[in-house]
This record gives structure tokens, C-alpha cells and sequence, in this order.
């Protein structure tokens, strides 16, 4: 899959204070395309867990977006009206799946099953997200934030069950994230390590390839292996495992 990803910079008006940030840094206006990624090639395959992380603005977020545009069938939890049902009636569907989707996502506990999402807190709520996304069986589910509210503890028990998921029922998941101390129980397909200086690693099972910043093409062989570094505008790293999880 290539991917590629840029946004125009608006134009804007000169202000005193713009002029006054300019004059005493020296810059002006941003003009032109600030480009993220620009026919970046990645190996991504149905049933993967796709992790982006990286700090706020490094552009892991329209990455993702980016590769999710290209999928079909992909479930963003962020789109999904909650409802005001019970969780275990807004579900819509049978009643031992939607136990098994709420145990999943760190909701089963009898009294939050009869909760509404209004009396959850945002990790709660966050959680059923989640749950919701995957009990509509989606070829990709897609998450941004993900676990960023929940406490870490909570954070690494879903990461796990995600992998299972992911390896037991080929279910992809696209997820972005400012964390990594859940990287190791997620143990994720291709993870794409991003920042603010502008490159982006490729690593598949753990081993690394550089390629030039203009290059658009790995050029990885069949087999899983390592795919690259590549030089972008807003993103620095990538990296895969081929750890399973039973």
C-alpha cells in the first residue's frame, strides 16, 4: 500500500502580533504543502494490528487516516453514536456475544452492564467504544487515543486481548496513540514510531533497512522482514513484530 499524505498551508493576513512573532524570530508564513508522507510504501495485510505512536503533531493521526482511506469495511470508534442503552443491550447483538466483547474491553463487571455511556467515565466510556466497534465485526477497527485514558495497568490487559483478537479471528485494527508501554502485550504487526523531525522507520521483525528519502518502495521480499527508513515531514519510525500471541 502507498501512502501519501500533505496539507496545503492557508494563507493567512498579517496582524501586529504576527508581525511582531515574525520580525523577532525572522520567519514568515508557511506557504506551500506540508507534506507528511509522500508515496510511502507499507506492508500492510487484513487481520494486522497497526500501531502509530509518536507526540502530538508528529502526524500519526493522518497517517492512520491515510491508511484507513485505502481499507474497506473499517469501524472508527470514534464515529459511533453510544446510545443510551444499557451496555449490554446497546451492543445489538446476541447476549453471550456481547458479554464476551464487554469481558474483552474491561467491562464486565455486573453494575457497569447495566450502566448507560452517560453514567461511564471517559475511560469507561472509551472502553465501550471499543467493545461496540468490535462487536460489529469489522474488517479494520480503527482508534485514536488508544488507552490514552485508561490507567496503564488496564491499558497493557486490552493490548493484550487485542492481539488475540487480531490472531485468533483476523480482525485488523488500526490504532494511534501517544504511548509505547503497552507495545510489548500489543505486540503489534507494523509500528510506526512517529516525531516531529520528519522521518519515518520501516521495521519488519525487528530488522531495519534504510533507504534514501526519496524512495517510494522498500522493496522488501515476500517473507516479513525489515522494510526501511524513510525520510518524511512529520514522522519518524515504524516498526513490526512477528511475535504471536495463542
Amino acid at each position: 500500500m502507498e501512502v501519501s499524505v500533505s496539507y496545503d498551508f492557508l494563507p493567512k493576513t498579517q496582524t501586529t502580533h504576527t508581525a511582531m512573532v515574525m520580525s523577532h524570530f525572522g520567519i514568515g508564513f508557511e506557504s506551500g504543502q506540508n507534506v507528511i508522507a509522500d508515496n510511502v510504501d507499507l506492508p500492510i495485510e487484513g487481520g494486522q494490528v497497526v500501531c502509530f505512536t509518536g507526540a502530538s503533531g508528529s502526524g500519526k493521526s493522518s497517517l492512520m487516516r491515510a491508511v484507513a482511506d485505502q481499507l474497506e469495511k473499517v469501524v472508527n470508534i470514534d464515529d459511533l453514536d453510544l446510545g443510551t442503552l444499557p451496555l449490554i443491550d446497546g451492543l445489538e447483538c446476541a447476549f453471550e456475544e456481547a458479554m464476551q466483547w464487554l469481558s474483552l474491553c474491561g467491562l464486565s463487571e455486573t453494575q457497569l452492564m447495566l450502566r448507560t455511556p452517560a453514567e461511564l467515565s471517559d475511560g469507561q466510556r472509551y472502553r465501550y467504544r471499543l467493545a461496540k466497534g468490535l462487536a460489529q465485526r469489522p474488517d479494520w477497527l480503527q482508534a485514536d487515543e488508544f488507552t490514552a485514558t485508561l490507567d496503564r495497568v488496564l491499558a497493557r490487559v486490552i493490548a493484550c486481548n487485542i492481539r488475540k483478537l487480531a490472531t485468533r479471528q483476523q480482525i485488523g485494527f488500526l490504532l494511534a496513540t501517544t504511548h509505547e508501554d503497552m507495545l510489548e502485550e500489543l505486540s503489534p504487526d507494523l509500528h510506526l514510531r512517529c516525531d516531529l523531525g520528519g522521518e519515518i522507520e520501516i521495521t519488519h521483525l525487528n530488522r531495519k533497512k534504510k533507504v534514501s528519502a526519496c524512495s517510494t518502495n522498500s522493496n522488501s521480499p515476500p517473507e516479513r522482514k525489515a522494510t526501511g527508513r524513510t525520510s518524511l515531514g512529520g514522522i519518524t519510525a515504524v516498526t513490526a513484530s512477528g511475535s504471536s500471541v495463542s
